[in-house]
């Protein structure tokens, strides 16, 4: 059910009413008033209602360092009004209300939101333009969960919320915000630095303890989102309220084996849990306390603390605020709680006599400045709407809440040493942190800083800082780091707890870029194992400088040397008998084929390119294909001579008609040679790097595809079988004639060659494999060579009338 207009109405009377009260350090008339909402007490346990109502803040716990906040504000609105050069014959008044509690304090929010003693409807504001709310900005509040609760109040009117401690980064999010800023600085910052600390002593192992509130979850949230890419894990984490089990906390802790503890919580909670760490004898920790307790003095005071460890803090830096001091000295502490009838106003009331300004002073200074800086902003963005210059203001302007917020966004002044300016996002451009030390007397010792403005700048001096652990730096780790090489196996949800596996050969760890995976080297480099890098390769082949290369060269030579003599020998005997038995112009091709077949051996050498490649192969498969088919041509012939010329004459005549030697070994050199040129245009024979046996070591070498050249290898390998057969078949000739017997000892002899080449070939892989192939090549063609022997005609033609007669009878 809506609230009708009447009761808007009814609560307006009603207001109207207890604001014409006076209340006398809560209010001060002026000109313009502030509103301020300080957390002076603070509930306990909270506690469910039946229906709404507020509550008596005074009957609260007291907060110390609240109260001096609220000091402060009173402090800084007075300063301003006794100067005449911020806002001068302009006086500021100030509303300020004891804020305990985010959900039962709503009395002070409709207090200054009200216009005219009266709240009126939303949707009626857009008519009473010519008169603006109570206040024309607000001071506060101090914790993120209030300010969850009362800034919504403040944004319909664009009231400028300047809060001195909600850090919660949800608060930059200005559509749901448009009129809120802030004196300091978000979780964000406070994350960035709990990180830097953990990695600048390499902790990775750690507890994350968090209020059960929006400044806490919000932290435990940026704090995840931070470490996501890092080397640090949360080995526990726990949103803490009034009513945690903070044994089970430390049970918990202590079986994770979890050394340090990140205690992002609200002073008054983190009290507690220090308190209990002493009282349960939790011993040897690191504790990382966040600014909101890191200044603490009851707990650096507290029986016991040294026990449980080392107490690091992040902390705003103490500025002290000229005057101060004096003014606590004068105005004292007083009985607030009256008003013209001698009654309290709804918070704002307390009995505050028992405090000297001895208490005031020496309480926690942090936020002391972030206040100081929000009324001082305010009243910088008054001066600039109000146009204030030559010692006087423009009286005459009529200042709504969102002139000051628009003035507010564009500050740029000097406080204090310190420039107050806001981004777009209202956050201050200003501040740092320090990092502090509780040492054994108890005092805050400043070990390091971290800045961000201009730039970030972070370091410590971890030499100030006294270690429970006798004096090193305690270690919180959930797995030891992995030796050189050895790469890191995740052993359950947390990366930071691992098992160590070596990096196998050829594979390399970098644990700056991945300490998970061992990545494999690249074709041109090689490791061993458990390697941080790789090595290159060393790229081996046999240079025509080798030893065995010249030699074998040598023996080419020699081989051309034969031929060529052996060709001149038979060129001046041509007519002989001994030519004529050794195959007339047929040796004379074998010769030149030979030779030619040689050429491939040279191409075994160097750095081998596509042309060295093709010509390894080609002139040995081309021309040694001739020779093969001019003896498979010899063999048949000297069956034929002997064996099929006696029953089939015909045959014989026909061979010798149409020179059947000739064309058989032209058509077998076509169709080499078509094979050759088929196969090499498809796929011609390119250097291959060969890693595959040698780990360090490339061995240059050809590859060659196989579907390519194996036609052409078996047409050859035919041609030796039909030579064999054929010279097998002379077996039972004269014994005397040898031409048959020395083919079939010479094909014996190639068979064999590459045999032991087969053989060495599977079980050596090195860069000499390209010698011994080199020399299987030679060996093949110097046994052919033997098969071009001597033979005179008398000894040729007395067993050739022999065998004839034999066969006869």
């Amino acid at each position: 059910m809506k609230p009708s207009f009447a009761s808007w109405w009814l609560l307006g009377i009603f207001l109207h009413t207890l604001i014409t009260l006076k209340a006398s350090d809560f209010n001060l008339e002026g000109d313009y008033l502030l509103g301020g909402l300080f957390g002076i007490h603070y509930t306990g346990v909270y506690q469910r209602e039946n229906r709404p109502a507020t509550i008596d803040c005074s009957s609260q716990f007291f907060s110390l360092s609240s109260y001096r906040r609220f000091q402060l504000m009173r402090f800084s609105i007075e300063e301003i009004n006794n100067s005449t050069q911020l806002l001068p014959n302009v006086s500021l008044g100030y509303e300020i209300f004891d804020h305990c509690s985010e959900t039962q304090s709503f009395f002070s929010i409709l207090d200054l939101i009200s216009i005219d003693g009266a709240v009126r409807p939303w949707a009626e504001t857009s008519s009473h333009l010519s008169v603006g709310p109570k206040v024309i900005a607000v001071v506060g509040p101090y914790t993120s969960g209030d300010t969850v609760t009362t800034a919504p109040f403040f944004m319909v009117d664009l009231i400028s919320v300047v809060s001195y401690g909600a850090a919660s980064s949800a608060f930059s999010e200005k559509t749901k915000y448009p009129s809120f800023l802030r004196t300091v600085n978000s979780n964000k910052a406070v994350v960035e630095m709990l990180v830097k600390i953990l990695e600048y002593f390499n902790w990775r192992w750690v507890a994350f303890l968090n209020s059960y509130d929006d400044f806490g979850i919000d932290a435990l949230e940026l704090f995840k989102n931070t470490i996501k890419d890092s080397e640090i894990c949360i080995g526990y984490t726990k949103s803490v309220t009034e009513a945690t089990d903070y044994n089970e906390i430390f049970k918990s802790i202590k079986a994770q084996k979890i050394r340090v503890i990140i205690v992002f919580l609200i002073q008054q909670l983190a009290e507690v849990l220090i308190e209990k760490a002493v009282q349960l004898n939790v011993t040897n920790r690191v504790w990382i306390a966040t600014d909101t307790w890191s200044l603490n003095k009851n707990l650096r005071k507290l029986k016991g603390i040294q026990t449980i460890g080392t107490v690091l803090g992040v902390a705003q830096p103490v500025i002290q605020i000229p005057g101060f001091q004096n003014f606590i000295h004068s105005t004292g502490s007083h009985m607030i709680c009256k008003d013209a009838k001698g009654n309290c106003l709804c918070n704002q009331a307390g009995n505050y006599s028992n405090l000297t300004p001895e208490d005031i002073i020496s309480s926690d200074p942090t936020y002391s400045f972030p206040v100081y800086a929000a009324v001082y902003a305010i009243a910088h963005a008054l001066h600039n709407v109000l146009q204030c210059e030559g010692g006087k203001c423009n009286d005459s302007i009529r200042v709504f809440p969102y002139m000051v917020l628009a003035a507010l966004k564009k500050s740029n002044f000097t406080l204090l040493n310190q420039t107050i300016h806001f981004n777009e996002n209202g956050e201050p451009m200003f501040g740092s942190y320090l990092i502090v030390f509780w040492n054994r007397y108890g005092e805050v010792q400043e070990v390091g800083a971290f800045t961000f403005q201009p730039k970030v700048n972070f370091f410590i001096n971890s030499s100030k800082i006294q270690w429970h652990m006798d004096g090193h730096v305690p270690v919180s780790l959930c797995s030891q780091e992995c030796n050189v090489g050895y790469a890191k196996k995740q052993d359950g949800i947390h990366k930071c707890c691992f098992t160590c596996q070596i990096c196998r050969t050829g594979t390399f760890i970098n644990i700056t870029e991945d300490p998970y995976t061992c990545k494999a080297c690249s074709d041109t480099e090689w490791s061993p194992e458990g390697s941080t890098r790789c090595n290159l390769r060393l790229v081996e082949y046999v240079p025509f400088t080798d030893p065995a290369a010249l030699g074998l060269m040598v023996i080419v030579g020699l081989l051309v040397v034969l031929t060529l003599a052996v060709c001149v020998l038979f060129a001046f005997h041509y007519n002989t008998p001994v030519v004529r038995s050794a195959g007339g112009p047929m040796c004379f091709l074998i010769l030149g084929c030979l030779s030619l077949s040689s050429i491939s051996v040279f191409f075994y050498f160097g750095k081998p390119s596509v042309a060295f490649c093709i010509f390894r192969f080609l002139p040995f498969l081309l021309f040694y294909t001739v020779c093969v088919s001019c003896f498979v041509v010899r063999s048949f012939q000297i069956v034929c001579i002997f064996k099929i010329a006696a029953k089939f004459p015909k045959l014989q005549s026909w061979w010798v008609k149409y020179h059947g030697q000739w064309v058989v070994i032209s058509v077998a050199f076509v169709i080499q040679a078509l094979v050759l040129l088929i196969g090499y245009s498809s796929d011609p024979p390119k250097p291959y790097y060969d890693t595959f046996w040698y780990p360090d070591k490339i061995i240059l070498n050809c590859d060659i595809n196989l579907k390519a050249t194996s036609t052409s290898v078996i047409f050859l390998l035919t041609l030796c079988i039909l030579c064999f057969i054929f010279s097998y078949m002379g077996k039972d000739l004269p014994k005397n004639y040898n031409e048959a017997k020395s083919i079939t000892f010479c094909l014996m002899l190639l068979i064999l060659t590459w045999v032991i080449f087969a053989t060495e070939y599977m079980l050596y892989h090195g860069r000499h494999i390209l010698t011994l192939n080199a020399l299987a090549v030679l060996c093949s063609l110097y046994s052919f060579l033997l098969c071009l022997r001597k033979n005179t005609q008398q000894h040729f033609q007395g067993l050739i009338q022999s065998y004839t007669k034999t066969i006869s009878q």
